[in-house]
């Protein structure tokens, strides 16, 4: 919750041991460390400032992309200081910990040049340090001494520790080395691996996987999967190579959409561009309008909600035209297209626009006449009506987007990752309401549903910020509770 730029910030030590704020350390990368702690805390560029010693402009320009950034020991040391960095945070960024074990006096083994462990420092080189003895231990020449100690013997025995071939790679950066084509997760896989039998039902089981909101089950999985789809479009010809790519524009899909989820807006787009690039070499037309579906939210994630708008209406009026039948498959992508724009014209505040699109994909709805997952839209006529939740929560009108949800029945709603995020919309607009409790009440349910959609998404924990920067102090302490109990420091 962002404060008084007089107040401290309150760092959660355990933001220092999150693998993105290990790695931001590691690279020195101060513009996703200050990310981070506005993330995780809610403090403001003023409050990083003062509690850096920098202007707010200069935490301004180190936060933008490409803006400024941090070279000089001085200034990391500052900031590691203001920040109050755990030892072990500061060791990550390269500086000195505050505080030194404390020397063995008693019974104390004198290591002698011959019997000194490998990978320690020398104690030739101990002693060529220019080190007063009354120095305290958190003072500045301290610290700039055990840098340089560091420096000579650490790097040793860090990397000693290492295996020789490298650590796997996880998460978001097995993702980002997939979509690379880091030969390590493509390097000849089986006769087996590429059975298009066995590609279809991993990349079916993704998405389902995907839709009950397992984030973290897929991301284990789909990057390996995305290897293999490449290699298999390289290596089938014919009706199976087609076959395959439009395989390779579903996975490319999903991995697009956990990654906006995780607000990785470039490697997202990356994923989003090969997911389209395949669906055209797979000249499926309804594969091609899905993946303009994932191009859609790709623009509109990005602030390029006219283009998003545009493109969508432009695919769904292609596939329109070019489609002899209006097939189950067709109506699902065709409508799903639909509200994608309407979402994006919401966005611009374009009333018109929205409101037309939206009856456009309602029309749709009712032809398909039901409720289905057809291409894995999860369109029908009960989308439509999460949709209108959703828009006329962007249009600002907290009022219409309640009575829309009133008329929902949840039951009726097939995908866990639909459920939540209408449960998610319609605690936003509770909030804008003033309804604080209520809308505390609709996380809390959307987090049994779907615990990964609350605790591992930016985008709701931005929404959890916003609840607990305007509710009462009673729900304030029931959110403050919440949030500690999933994991998510605000």
């Amino acid at each position: 919750m962002s404060g008084r730029a007089s107040d401290p910030i309150a760092i959660p030590e355990s933001l220092w041991q999150r693998p993105q704020m290990t790695q931001a350390l590691t690279s020195r990368d101060i513009r996703t460390v200050f990310h981070l702690v506005r993330q995780y805390t809610g403090a403001s560029q003023t409050q990083i400032a003062i509690a850096c010693g920098m202007t707010q402009g200069k935490v301004s320009e180190t936060m933008k992309k490409g803006g400024r950034q941090i070279l000089t020991l001085e200034v990391f040391e500052r900031i590691a200081d203001g920040l109050q960095m755990p030892d072990t945070a500061r060791m990550t960024l390269g500086l000195a910990p505050r505080h030194f074990p404390p020397p063995t006096t008693t019974n104390a083994a004198v290591i002698t040049p011959r019997d000194e462990p490998a990978g320690l420092v020398p104690a030739s080189f101990l002693g060529s340090l220019d080190v007063e003895p009354d120095v305290e231990e958190g003072d500045p020449v301290r610290r700039r001494t055990f840098t340089k100690l560091a420096g000579a013997s650490l790097f040793s025995a860090i990397l000693a520790d290492l295996p020789d071939d490298g650590a796997p790679l996880e998460g978001v950066e097995a993702f980002a080395a997939a979509l690379a084509g880091y030969p390590a997760l493509s390097s000849d896989p089986s006769p087996a691996a590429l059975s298009m039998p066995r590609l279809t039902k991993a990349v079916a089981t993704a998405k389902r996987t995907y839709q009950d909101c397992q984030y973290s089950t897929v991301i284990k999985s789909l990057p390996q999967l995305l290897a293999d789809l490449r290699t298999a479009c390289a290596t089938y010809e014919g009706d199976t190579r087609l076959q395959a790519e439009a395989l390779s524009a579903e996975a490319h899909h999903v991995a697009a959409s956990i990654l906006l989820k995780l607000d990785e807006e470039g490697l997202a787009w990356v994923a989003a561009d090969r997911s389209m690039q395949a669906a055209r070499n797979s000249q499926d037309l309804t594969i091609i309008g899905s993946s303009a579906r994932i191009i859609t939210h790709a623009l509109m994630n990005d602030g390029h909600h006219g283009a998003a708008t545009q493109t969508a209406s432009t695919y769904a009026e292609r596939i329109s035209h070019d489609t002899d039948q209006r097939t189950p498959a067709f109506l699902s992508v065709y409508g799903a297209l639909l509200l994608r724009g309407a979402v994006a014209a919401g966005h611009r505040t374009d009333r018109h626009t929205a409101a037309t699109l939206l009856d456009e994909a309602q029309d749709a709805g009712r032809e398909l006449g039901g409720d289905f997952n057809h291409r894995w839209t999860a369109f029908g006529p009960t989308n439509v009506q999460l949709h209108r939740v959703n828009i006329a929560l962007q249009l600002g009108d907290a009022g219409a987007a309640i009575q829309e949800a009133r008329r929902i029945d949840l039951d009726r709603i097939p995908l866990t990752e639909r459920k939540a995020t209408l449960l998610i919309d319609t605690s936003r607009a509770l909030t804008q309401w003033g309804k604080h409790a209520k809308a505390y009440d609709v996380l809390r349910f959307a987090h049994q549903l779907a615990p990964e959609e609350i605790s591992a998404r930016p985008a709701v924990h931005r929404i959890l910020r916003d609840l607990m920067a305007t509710a009462p102090p009673s729900t304030k302490r029931q959110l403050r509770d919440f949030t500690t109990e999933i994991g998510v420091h605000l």
